[in-house]
């Protein structure tokens, strides 16, 4: 055998040496699914099939942090024969569930990525990833569970109907004092007390949360769900807000003048501290073609907090004022999404119902659904109000609100 032909099979076992050395497992499981739209959509809940792929690795140590990921092969359900869904306009999450040596509910999320998907036309959803720190010696279970399909600012969830199989196992050794690994700036959507504080670090990025609102519009109650996102600055012993309605863009049904749309936050305070801090955002500077994308301004104001310790900021009651008329949304549950630590400052937020930010808080001022007096006459401009008002702030709701409708007559 020449020398050329020797060193090619030592080279290729050293290749697979070295893939062996990680190795990672694929599993592919399929169970019964009941995924149930969005209430605004009018549509029955929907029985299918989710076929999924968990990738994990075979082995690993105590104190090691591990990535999943789950592929969905197939999800439960189509896309409804409502509207044609753009291009990365879907975001699935779910929960992975750990068994075993070790229990934990594993929280998954994948990208807004997608193709283009058809009325009718098969989901396409994108590879969800998450992480898990070992803690216990043995072997350690992946199970996929529900999960939500987030799309044009609602969601469809879906729950397992049958007992669902591991897809993968994780045969977790002794970790002999190896460090936790640490999760990247993007794992960490929350402040912990050892980063804030003396730690020098001023940056905090909330985590994005699905709202649910109810709220009372000029032409009646509506109701939808909103992916909003808490960010913080120090400045001093208080924090500057930045509160983010993501993905907040939809075609406006009217022309809409311009500094004639206001939105404005009560963000809730929990742990530590209690009360308000009111955000709010800047009017709409140019006029808004009937036709042209609607976005909703960051919502901004300063948190001042009134106590010591571990302080959690929520996304609060949303009001928007718009040509002399007022929605107002209300969360129908309490989603985190950032925690702070926080030091109390003299004249702080501490106390029920106060605004932290110095001012009023203003969180109501509706019509209670109906329509606030404004001289109007026109009664095809405060239906068209009502749509931009009411649901275009909450990230394109409309569509599944008021298209059934339309399909209906």
């Amino acid at each position: 055998m020449s020398k050329r032909r020797r060193v090619i099979p030592v080279v290729a076992a050293v290749l697979l040496l070295g893939l062996g050395a990680a190795p990672a497992q694929a599993a592919e499981v399929s169970y019964a699914t009941e995924c149930v739209p969005p209430s605004i959509s009018g549509l029955p809940p929907v029985q299918g099939t989710t076929k999924v792929e968990i990738t994990a690795p075979g082995t690993a140590k105590v104190g090691e942090e591990v990535e999943v990921v789950w592929k969905f092969v197939q999800a439960a359900s189509k896309n409804p024969d409502l509207i044609d869904l753009p291009a990365n306009s879907v975001q699935p999450s779910g929960t992975l569930k750990a068994a075993g040596a070790q229990a934990a509910d594993i929280a998954m999320q994948g990208p807004r990525e997608n193709p283009a998907i058809p009325k009718g036309g098969d989901m396409v959803l994108s590879d969800m990833k998450g992480k898990l720190k070992l803690t216990t010696p043995g072997e350690v279970t992946l199970t996929p569970d529900a999960y939500a399909i987030n799309a044009m600012s609602t969601d469809t969830k879906c729950t397992p109907k049958e007992t669902v199989k591991p897809a993968a196992t994780i045969k977790v050794t002794a970790g002999e004092g190896s460090p936790p690994s640490p999760s990247p700036p993007s794992q960490q959507p929350s402040a912990s007390p050892s980063e804030t504080g003396g730690g020098g670090r001023t940056d905090f990025t909330g985590k994005e949360v699905q709202v649910p609102y109810a709220c009372k519009t000029p032409i009646g109650d509506k109701n939808a769900t909103s992916p909003v996102q808490i960010d913080a600055k120090k400045n001093g012993g208080s924090f500057d807000l930045t509160v983010q309605f993501k993905k907040s863009v939809m075609d406006s049904p009217a022309d809409i003048p311009k500094d004639s749309v206001k939105p404005s936050m009560e963000v809730d305070l929990g742990g530590a501290d209690k009360g308000t801090v009111h955000v709010e955002g800047p009017t709409n500077s140019e006029d808004i073609k009937a036709g042209d994308p609607i976005e909703i301004p960051d919502l901004k104001g300063t948190y001042k907090p009134g106590a010591s310790g571990e302080s959690t900021l929520s996304p609060g009651v949303l009001t928007i004022e718009a040509l002399g008329t007022t929605t107002t949304c209300t969360p129908e549950k309490t989603e985190v999404s950032l925690t702070l630590d926080t030091t109390e400052q003299e004249g702080g937020a501490s106390g029920g119902g106060s605004s932290a930010s110095g001012g009023s808080s203003s969180t109501s001022g509706g019509t209670d659904g109906g329509l606030a007096d404004t001289g109007a006459e026109n009664d095809g401009s405060l239906k068209a109000l009502g749509l931009v008002a009411g649901t275009a702030v909450l990230l394109g709701a409309a569509v599944f609100t008021f298209m059934p409708g339309r399909r209906a007559r």
